[in-house]
């Protein structure tokens, strides 16, 4: 029986990694994926990337675009095994929904990869979406500077000092972003320091 997942996340944990090696699986077995990543994020020219060095082909999403359409034609012209989707944070949650109907009426599986909160520590609409309707919830770990689990992500400027303020959306890696805990998310905001 296919289910919809959501392995969620912090920055650098893993995420892009963990779903191509899942489809890396499939493809042992002789079977067919169908990976997605979003438009949004420019840096990667139609390839899922992971921090590691790895990367596979994939297919952009993109606001108002009809994911169960396509990935239906896209199943009747030769059968799909998975359907994996990288950055899932910037789905629009009616694209959660036809998601979910590949799922319930394709009986594909459909894993979608993504950060659950933004670096004010607000849902992205996609990951509040998926945390209603996946069937499967999976967190994916990574660390703090303390040591303990990092569960959030502040953006820093020019500097290193931490930003309060701006669009939910602003593309960017390492250089901009820095996974805490929560408690040191909550001292790095009330300061507006740079994070340690």
């Amino acid at each position: 029986m296919a289910k919809l997942y959501f392995y969620y996340s912090t920055m650098n944990a893993g995420k892009s990694t963990a779903l191509l090696q899942a489809s890396h699986n499939y493809h042992e077995r002789g079977m067919r994926t169908l990976l997605y990543t979003a438009q949004l994020d420019d840096r990667g020219g139609g390839r899922v990337h992971s921090r590691i060095g790895i990367s596979g082909e994939a297919l952009h999403f993109r606001p108002g675009q009809d994911l169960g359409a396509e990935i239906g034609a896209e199943h009747a012209r030769a059968p799909l095994s998975c359907v994996l989707l990288d950055e899932a944070q910037f789905l629009e949650p009616q694209q959660v929904r036809q998601l979910g109907a590949v799922v319930d009426e394709l009986n594909v599986p459909v894993l979608c990869y993504g950060l659950r909160t933004d670096f004010r520590g607000e849902l992205f609409p996609g990951s509040a979406q998926l945390l209603a309707w996946a069937d499967n919830l999976v967190e994916l770990k990574t660390i703090c500077h303390c040591g303990r689990k990092a569960t959030m992500v502040v953006r820093v400027g020019a500097g290193g000092a931490v930003e309060r303020e701006g669009a939910q959306v602003e593309v960017g890696g390492n250089e901009r972003y820095v996974s805490l805990c929560r408690r040191h998310f909550v001292q790095v905001m009330q300061r507006g320091a740079a994070p340690p």
